[in-house]
């Protein structure tokens, strides 16, 4: 059904209608940001996956999901006393997550069914698509059972469901960003497998895992609030290494459930992590001509100085807001230069074949 009519001038609409969807989706990894660092993921008790779009219209409906919120610890043990009006505030950031996730399910599904049924995919590209769209479904599960977590003894989901849902969301659109550059270049030829350009474009690949673990640490140093345990750089408070490191029992724990420990952790991967990116940066640019590639290497080294800015500013001014949401989205924003210099290494010009 997919050969029928395709015509590789449809590769472009289809990476148009992904890049949409890609967008969307780091809208919602901000938003996600902005309404675990406002306190109001929990705000919504109950999980209505169809009728949970429609919020409360009437006075009467907001006083009922205000009461029933008030029987849960958050509000039992950090918000007691919070009037209707403070309610409204977190609910809609918690709610207006919600409805975007909703939205990018019929954004990707609607246009995925037209594409398909007009032939339109690319032979072998169905499946990639589809499994997105599975893995979409997953991470709506995934949210609700995070939340679960906050809703039963202590006010604040787990660290772990936590790392678990934005990993999901990450992983969704890296995955995403490769199938747009796949379609965008036509790469229908295969990729030189000779010289040190495969190597080159293994270790680019390489870094785009470590990327993706250094955005689960900041997941855990988010789930734990452990940004707000020193707020000093680049010592933890008078040291640079801080006293208390894996003091739990088991010691390795303390990687996950220790605020210094998790703290300290996330400093150290990224100080390795952004040496490694430089000096990935500098052999490129040593050993690599095409202008494409060069600028895929700065932009990586451009986008590794943002987020270490803001990474360094979230802690010494105590993580506001809109720092912290922005460092985040830096985060996302440097895995996915790193993806479009992995994928350029790896999918080169048939002048290099």
């Amino acid at each position: 059904m997919t050969s029928r009519h395709y015509l590789p001038q449809h590769d472009r609409s289809v990476a148009l209608w992904l890049i949409a969807c890609a967008v969307v989706i780091f809208g919602m990894i901000l938003l996600g940001g902005v309404t675990r660092l406002t306190g109001s993921g929990l705000s919504m008790v109950e999980w209505r996956p169809l009728m949970g779009i429609i919020p409360p219209l009437s006075e009467a409906e907001w006083q009922a999901v205000f009461d029933k919120y008030r029987q849960f610890p958050e509000y039992q043990q950090i918000n007691r006393g919070m009037s209707l009006d403070g309610f409204k505030v977190i609910f809609m950031y918690e709610y207006l997550h919600r409805v975007l996730g909703r939205l990018i399910g019929v954004l990707f599904f609607v246009p995925l069914l037209v594409f398909a049924l007009r032939g339109m995919i690319r032979p072998g590209m169905l499946p990639r698509l589809l499994l997105l769209f599975v893995l979409g479904g997953c991470q709506g599960l995934l949210g609700w059972y995070m939340v679960q977590s906050g809703l039963v003894d202590r006010p604040s989901v787990s660290q772990y469901r936590l790392a678990a849902h934005l990993g999901l969301a990450v992983a969704i659109y890296g995955f995403m960003l490769w199938v747009i550059l796949d379609l965008w270049r036509h790469p229908q030829r295969p990729a030189p497998s000779n010289d040190y350009r495969s190597g080159l474009g293994v270790g680019a690949v390489a870094l785009v895992a470590l990327v993706y673990l250094m955005i689960l640490s900041g997941a855990l140093v988010a789930g734990t609030d452990a940004g707000f345990a020193y707020s000093t750089w680049p010592k933890m408070g008078p040291t640079f290494v801080p006293e208390g490191l894996y003091a739990m029992e088991p010691a390795w724990l303390a990687a996950f459930e220790d605020v210094t420990t998790i703290q300290f952790n996330h400093r150290l991967f990224a100080y390795l992590l952004a040496a490694l990116l430089v000096g990935f940066a500098v052999v490129v640019l040593q050993r690599e001509t095409q202008p494409r590639i060069r600028w895929a290497a700065l932009g990586v080294v451009a986008a590794l100085t943002l987020q270490l800015v803001l990474g360094i500013s979230t802690l010494l001014l105590h993580v506001p807001v809109p720092l912290a949401a922005a460092h985040q989205g830096g985060a996302v924003l440097l895995l996915s230069s790193t993806i479009f210099l992995a994928h350029t290494l790896l999918r080169r010009a048939s002048a290099h074949a």
